[in-house]
């Protein structure tokens, strides 16, 4: 059994335990209840990235709210969640992504809520999305965002679960690791789509797994770079390579000035050389 299928057990469990408690009828209706998602697409196209053509070639920041990992284990104490996502705003990230699953990333429902509470910023729900019940769960606790990752879901349940967190005015993130991945996600919808330089299999990462994938994915696509991201050269490397946004972790929750930290790496996007020499991807004109 590989690190995956390990997570996915525990996920599964935990998640038996919230449907027991609580319904799907009573997710819908706080969905109801609670205000409409925000525009990711629009959080992370604008701002500097489109203001003219000295700056078309910039990159969004994802910053995420993250206390340990599969790989790297116990990562930062966060005992104010939404204290931290402030100081990622304040610094210019376009959407903070907060980690909801339990055993491994110390994450919870409880810090999508704090988050929620502080930030005017589109929030992301990343966990290991299986159901259409943690979809509804993500909307009730007021993402804007929703991780789907393709190796943890047969087509058919991939495009299934895409279609129901558009339905709901969210934006799915399905994230690949390979070129075979990213097609099926963009088969089945997607308007963004991940590309992890780590594999959750083995947790090795590949920083040129995203170079080596990104050409098949359609300018008009949203292209996010997922992992590996330690300093504001590699943000300026993912965007050469053609990504749209770079989503960062750890070097983020580690840094004691979180808010200059993401205040780097966005300026590091905004490189103006980014212009001129970021890669090409297939023409949207279709």
């Amino acid at each position: 059994m590989n690190v995956l299928d390990t997570i996915l057990q525990g996920v599964h469990r935990d998640l038996a335990q919230r449907e027991a408690h609580t319904s799907m009828d009573d997710l819908k209706r706080r969905c109801h209840q609670i205000d409409d998602a925000k525009d990711v697409i629009a959080a992370l196209r604008s701002g500097p990235n489109y203001v003219n053509d000295e700056s078309r070639g910039a990159v969004s920041v994802i910053a995420e709210v993250k206390r340990a990992s599969p790989s790297k284990g116990f990562l930062a104490d966060i005992p104010e969640p939404g204290e931290l996502a402030q100081e990622y705003e304040k610094g210019g990230a376009s959407v903070v992504s907060v980690l909801t699953e339990r055993h491994r990333f110390h994450g919870s429902l409880d810090d999508l809520d704090v988050v929620r509470a502080a930030v005017d910023i589109p929030i992301l729900r990343k966990d290991f999305i299986v159901t259409p019940y943690q979809v509804h769960e993500a909307r009730a606790h007021g993402a804007d965002m929703v991780l789907l990752m393709v190796v943890c879901l047969e087509q058919p349940a991939l495009v299934s679960l895409v279609e129901r967190v558009h339905s709901l005015g969210m934006t799915a993130l399905v994230e690949a690791h390979s070129r075979l991945e990213a097609l099926r996600a963009l088969d089945a919808g997607a308007r963004v789509v991940g590309i992890n330089a780590r594999d959750l299999r083995t947790l090795e990462v590949n920083m040129d797994n995203f170079a080596q994938i990104v050409d098949v994915i359609p300018e008009d696509v949203i292209a996010v770079a997922e992992s590996g991201v330690k300093t504001p050269h590699d943000v300026f490397d993912y965007a050469q390579d053609g990504a749209d946004a770079v989503l960062i972790g750890e070097a983020l929750v580690k840094n004691a000035q979180p808010r200059e930290a993401v205040a780097e790496m966005v300026s590091a996007g905004q490189h103006p050389a980014l212009a001129t020499s970021r890669r090409k991807r297939i023409s949207t004109d279709r």
